[in-house]
C-alpha cells in the first residue's frame, strides 16, 4: 500500500472515531467518495491498525443501526418545509 493511502486511511479512521461521524460525512471532509472511505476503513485499516479498526467498526455499526431514524427525520423535515412554503 502506498504511503499517501496509508496516511489517508489513518486520518479518516481517526476523524471517524473523534467525531463519531458517518462515512458520508468523512467522505465530504476528505474529498473522496464514500466507497473509498468504506474500503479504507473496512479493508485497509485492519491491516494497518487492528485496534483502531475495531473502534471504527463499532461506530459504523451504530450508524448503520440508526440510519433508518436519520432517514425518517430527513423526510419529516423535507415535507414540513414544503408545507410551510
Amino acid at each position: 500500500m502506498q504511503d499517501h493511502i496509508q496516511e489517508r486511511v489513518l486520518q479518516i479512521a481517526a476523524y471517524i472515531v473523534e467525531r463519531r461521524c458517518t462515512v458520508r460525512q468523512a467522505a465530504t471532509v476528505f474529498h473522496v467518495s464514500k466507497s473509498t472511505v468504506h474500503k479504507d476503513v473496512t479493508e485497509r485499516l485492519p491491516r494497518l491498525n487492528e485496534n483502531l479498526a475495531r473502534e471504527v467498526r463499532v461506530i459504523l455499526n451504530a450508524n448503520k443501526a440508526e440510519r433508518h431514524l436519520r432517514g425518517g427525520e430527513a423526510t419529516r423535515k423535507k415535507y414540513k418545509e414544503t408545507q410551510v412554503s
